[in-house]
């Protein structure tokens, strides 16, 4: 007999390219890390410590699959990234060490609901209902850092084929082994974590029918398509 009074959950994963999946352990994710994307809402770059939130693991979504529009916003929107896959857990790691805790690397789509993010921080209240909903995490498959690391090289998306957003991973204020070493001083990392590290300026609204296109120079092109609501 099951010592489980509920069937448990299966495990969230992403596809790894050349075969195998990654087991999504949790989704830490980093905000103003482009400075044309923090100028774009307004901020002040010299003043704009990263931003740290997180999405449930089960909010990942396969390459190709469709993603239903979400209840209660009107203001849906795509933020391309790189997404960076824990193959070594630690806390308190040192930068010059983090990437070899770096499994792989990936495109993902940080979508938002902004009209709910905005009310949140309007009120100073966190922004989980803004970014931690359901399908709020297209993943594409992970290349392995054994092919190598990433750290320049161009990011872009686009909806029905129009480019909305265009950057090089060269203009993140903060780099992944920055990011790894800050986490972890929050965090005890772990295998299976994913880390979303930000998106450039153009981020902008999407509906039922649009198709997204983003990718990252030398990972796998992330597509998705808007359906209607569930």
């Amino acid at each position: 007999m099951s010592e489980f009074v509920l069937p448990p959950p299966g495990t969230p994963a992403v596809a790894v390219e050349g075969g195998g999946r990654f087991p999504v352990h949790r989704i830490y994710c980093v905000g103003l890390n482009y400075l044309d994307h923090i100028r774009e809402f307004g901020r002040d770059p010299a003043a704009s410590p990263p931003v740290f939130f997180m999405k449930p693991a089960d909010a990942v979504v396969a390459n190709g699959a469709p993603i239903p529009y979400p209840p209660r916003t009107t203001n849906f929107h795509y933020e391309i990234e790189l997404v960076v896959a824990i193959g070594r857990g630690g806390a308190r790691i040192e930068p010059a060490a983090a990437l070899g805790h770096v499994f792989g690397y990936a495109a993902g789509n940080d979508l938002t609901r902004r009209d709910l993010q905005k009310a949140a921080k309007d009120r100073g209240n966190p922004w989980d209902i803004g970014k931690g909903f359901d399908h709020s995490a297209p993943v594409a498959a992970i290349r392995p850092a054994s092919r190598g690391h990433v750290s320049r090289g161009r990011i872009w998306l686009a909806v029905n084929g129009e480019r909305r957003q265009e950057s090089d991973l060269g203009q993140m204020i903060f780099g992944v082994p920055h990011l790894i070493a800050e986490l972890s001083t929050l965090y005890t990392l772990q295998p299976g974590d994913l880390v979303f590290t930000g998106t450039p300026s153009g981020v902008g609204p999407l509906k039922p029918g649009d198709r997204i296109e983003g990718g990252i120079e030398g990972l796998e092109v992330l597509t998705n398509t808007i359906v209607e609501p569930e």
